[in-house]
Formats: structure tokens, sequence, C-alpha cells
């Protein structure tokens, strides 16, 4: 669009044309810029995209930096789960001097239609791949979940011979590193891929690149797929309503879910989205055998429910219904001053 000459990217690992007028760079790489030359930088306007990051405890003080220290600067601060947004919008006016504009839509292009699943997981991915709603994304909040998730899929009946082939065309003469690499290998050419940020760069690209194909009918992995990437998603699954946030289990707040739920159905791909929520594991067993008791009461009686694992915070098909209900929480500063940071 303007030239290549015009535009530069910086990331932590490399940099190319970096005096360009127009820089593409990481949340990290402007607010390292911010902080070694504050107002002096040579910054006049930041378009922060995902600024739901601002709430992240790891990575939220590179979205807050640039706003303390750009203030000559104009801001365009994007997402589609950043709730409330009064405190910026007064904040930025007063620092920058200039009158802030809240631009908000709650419209999507492509609607989503949402389902709570009863069915074992491998029931409901083969009931969507025979309903026409792949690709499917199916959501773990551990990398080696992610993994183990892919491999129990193999026995699902993902792709045709002829979509195999296709498959094995696109990868080409690409090299696969013994162990994850044989493994990642023996799943894609399934049809199945597997997408975390504990992989090798070349994994996830391959990976990404045969999903921008069409050619991946399922991807088992955490919440990076999307982030920075057009990977057309038609159905989302979440395995779980609940994720370990490096301290205890909880359940997802609402700006988690609506950000992962939105995913599904990817504009200029597809016309509907699906999201799609799986009961815990014991629920799904529980209701099998009441099912296969029918209504004979003494069968009923026999029935022995499987338990819950020692520590599971549960969750329900309420849990469900009030996370699509629910608006995003209003972003909180987790920026935290550390002795480095003081001179």
């Amino acid at each position: 669009v303007f030239g290549a000459e015009y535009v530069g990217m910086m990331t932590g690992d490399s940099s190319v044309n970096p005096d360009a007028p127009i820089i593409c760079c990481t949340a990290e790489i402007l607010a390292n810029m911010a902080l070694r030359s504050g107002r002096d930088s040579d910054v006049g306007q930041v378009v922060m995209d995902e600024f739901h990051f601002y709430s992240e405890p790891d990575r939220g003080w590179a979205w807050q930096v640039p706003l303390l220290e750009l203030s000559d600067a104009q801001f365009l601060l994007m997402s589609a789960t950043l709730g409330d947004v009064t405190f910026f919008q007064k904040d930025l006016t007063r620092r920058t001097g200039r009158e802030t504009a809240v631009v908000s839509s709650a419209e999507r292009p492509v609607p989503l239609t949402f389902r709570y699943a009863m069915t074992p997981l491998h029931e409901t991915i083969d009931e969507l791949l025979h309903g026409g709603q792949a690709p499917v994304y199916v959501v773990h909040f551990a990398q080696a979940a992610a993994v183990e998730r892919a491999q129990a899929l193999m026995s699902v009946n993902v792709c045709s011979k002829a979509e195999k082939a296709a498959i094995a065309e696109a990868i080409g003469d690409f090299r696969f590193a013994s162990g994850f690499g044989k493994t990642l290998s023996r799943l894609v050419r399934h049809g199945i891929g597997v997408h975390h940020a504990g992989m090798l760069p070349k994994y996830r690209r391959l990976v990404e690149q045969l999903a921008q194909a069409g050619l991946l009918k399922v991807i088992c992995g955490t919440d990076t797929l999307g982030v920075g990437i057009n990977v057309p998603i038609r159905t989302v699954v979440f395995t779980a309503l609940t994720k370990f946030d490096g301290e205890r289990m909880r359940h997802l707040k609402a700006r988690e879910f609506h950000q992962i739920a939105g995913r599904a159905g990817r504009a200029g791909y597809d016309t509907d989205g699906y999201v799609v929520v799986q009961a815990p594991d014991h629920v799904v067993e529980n209701a099998k055998l009441l099912a296969k008791a029918g209504d004979d009461p003494k069968k009923k009686r026999k029935i022995v429910r499987k338990k819950a694992p020692e520590g599971f915070v549960n969750w329900t098909e309420s849990t469900f219904q009030r996370l699509i209900q629910s608006e995003p929480e209003p972003l909180t500063s987790s920026f935290k001053v550390t002795h480095a940071m003081l001179l």
C-alpha cells in the first residue's frame, strides 16, 4: 500500500528498515523506545492493536508505558473486548490535550451460534466435521493437553484420501526433526494441527500456512492461535471454561471467553461461526450412564457415578450462558514499578 521503502519492522528477533516512517513492531519494542526517549521519541501516531493485553500480568506494562511516556503522540487503541473505556477516554484527553473519541460497535460481520455439548469430545468433533462446520479449533489451556488431545483424535476420520494427498503436496520437503517433529508430521498428514507458544517457530508457521490454505480440518491448541494472524476458523470448541492463572484454577473471565470465541467465523471466509463448550468429562460420562439405564429404576440405582477429580473447578451450562451475556470487564493496570526501573 505505502511501498517497501516506507515500511519497516522491529521485533525482539529482527529488524528490517528500522528508519522507515511507518514501523510495525511489538508492544515491548515501542515501550522500550518510550522509556529511552520519552516525549522526545520520534513517534507521531501509535496504532495499538489487541489493546486488551493492557490487563495481562506479564505483558500489560508494554501497552501502558507508551500511554504514560508518549504524551505528544496520537493514539488509536483497538480491540473487540475493551469493556468500559471511560477511564482511558478521560486520561488520554488529559495527557495529550486532544479530545478522545470512542468508536464502538457490538455488531459482528459474522454471527455466532452457541452450543453446550454433552457428548464425548471425539463425537462432538465428528459431528462438526460431518455438519460442515470445519475448520475446528479445539481450545486447551495447557500445551501438553493440546498435543495429547490431537493424538487422541487420530482415531477420527478427519480427511479424505484426496485431502491427505493435498496436505502431503503442501508439506513438500519440509524437514521435521525427531521427537515432537515426528509427532507433528503424523498429525498434520492426518488433517490435525497443533498450535501453541512452546512450539518451534517453523512448526507454528507450518500449521498456520496449512490452516490458511484450508488443509487442516482440526487444530488443537492454546489461546495463541489467532493473535496477530488471520487463520480461518469456523468453529471454536472450548474443552473447559476454567484455566490455571499461575496461582489457582478459576473460571474464564468474560473478556477471555469473548476473545477466544470471537475467532470463530472469520469475515471473508464464513457467513456463520460456531462456538461449542464441552461439558466436564465426568458429567458427560454420568449422562451416558443415565441414558443407558433408560427408565429402569433398578438400573438407575446401580449406577456408580463418576466423581470429579480432586480440586476440580466445575462449570455448567449456566456458566456458559453467563459468559455469553457478560460484557468484558474494565481493563485494569498490571504495571508494577520494580527496583530495575529506579535510578
